[in-house]
C-alpha cells in the first residue's frame, strides 16, 4: 500500500468512527468538522435523493438522519473495508428505530478523501429491512 493510500485509509477510518458515533448519538459536529467546504454527497432516495452540495446541505441531511432514527442507530457489524488512493468504502450492518418502527439494514458508505478531510460521501443500502 502506498503512503497516499495509507493516509487515505487512516483519514477515512477516523471519519467513519465519528460518523458511527454521530449515528448513535445525533452529535454530528466532529464529523462535520472533517468535511471540506466544497463537500458533496449522493443519497439514493427521499428528500436528499441524488447529488447534494455543500457543508450546509450535509448538516441538514445528517440532522434529518438523526431525527428519523431517534434515539440513534447502532452499528452491529463492520463487514468489509475497501480502499484505494482516494476512496474508502465501508460495508456494515446497523439497526435501530426508523420513525419509531424497528429498522435494520445493510449499508455501504463511500468516503472520498482529500488531504486530511472528506470531500465526498455516497451511500447505498437495502437488504435487511425498512429503509428511509
Amino acid at each position: 500500500m502506498t503512503q497516499n493510500a495509507e493516509n487515505t485509509l487512516k483519514i477515512a477510518q477516523q471519519a467513519f468512527e465519528k460518523f458511527t458515533h454521530a449515528l448513535a448519538t445525533g452529535e454530528w459536529q466532529e464529523f462535520l468538522d472533517m468535511l471540506t467546504e466544497d463537500f458533496n454527497f449522493w443519497f439514493p432516495v427521499g428528500k436528499f435523493h441524488g447529488l447534494n452540495e455543500g457543508k450546509a446541505r450535509a448538516k441538514e441531511f445528517f440532522e434529518y438522519v438523526s431525527a428519523s432514527f431517534h434515539p440513534g442507530i447502532t452499528l452491529t457489524s463492520l463487514d468489509r473495508v475497501t480502499s484505494n488512493e482516494t476512496t474508502v468504502v465501508f460495508e456494515f450492518r446497523d439497526e435501530g428505530l426508523l420513525f419509531g418502527e424497528p429498522y435494520k439494514n445493510r449499508i455501504a458508505v463511500s468516503f472520498d478523501v482529500r488531504g486530511d478531510k472528506i470531500c465526498a460521501y455516497r451511500e447505498y443500502f437495502g437488504s435487511d429491512g425498512k429503509s428511509y
